[in-house]
């Protein structure tokens, strides 16, 4: 199986992610109640988005710290984050939920970041896959 080297970009982008999860993902959570209330959006909903992050955070850590990675790892991320930020487009579009206008502004917001982190890992993917080693001598 070939590896890649962790490159600085992509390292930083996946840390940035993982931060930003967490940070959205604590009052979601911890305070999902007074967001409800901010925004119109279903307090379960946010509930189980904001405690759905941590664990996506801590695998986010846990990959920016490796020297070496699989590309498969990396792509899991970035096919994870076009599904949230496409389901989050999708709840307001369809109108699943009936945020008011902050709410949809939050929910917009956070779903164009989330796009952009997908475009910046897949950036840091294809500079690290120049970077590939093998990881026994052939």
């Amino acid at each position: 199986m070939l590896t890649n080297k962790m490159n600085a970009f992509l390292r930083y982008v996946l840390l940035a992610d993982a931060a930003t999860s967490l940070i959205v993902g604590v009052p979601m959570t911890v305070a999902s109640g007074f967001v409800a209330g901010m925004t119109e959006l279903p307090q379960n909903l946010l509930f189980v988005a904001g405690i759905s992050l941590f664990p996506f955070a801590v695998s986010l850590i846990y990959l920016a710290t490796r020297a070496e990675f699989t590309a498969a790892g990396v792509w899991l991320v970035i096919i994870v984050n076009i599904l949230w930020s496409s389901a989050s487009i999708l709840l307001i579009a369809a109108g699943l939920v009936a945020p008011n206008s902050f709410g949809t502004f939050f929910v917009i917001f956070q779903a164009v970041g989330v796009g952009a982190y997908a475009v910046l890992e897949y950036i840091g993917l294809r500079h690290a896959e120049h970077l590939a080693v093998a990881p026994f001598p052939e």
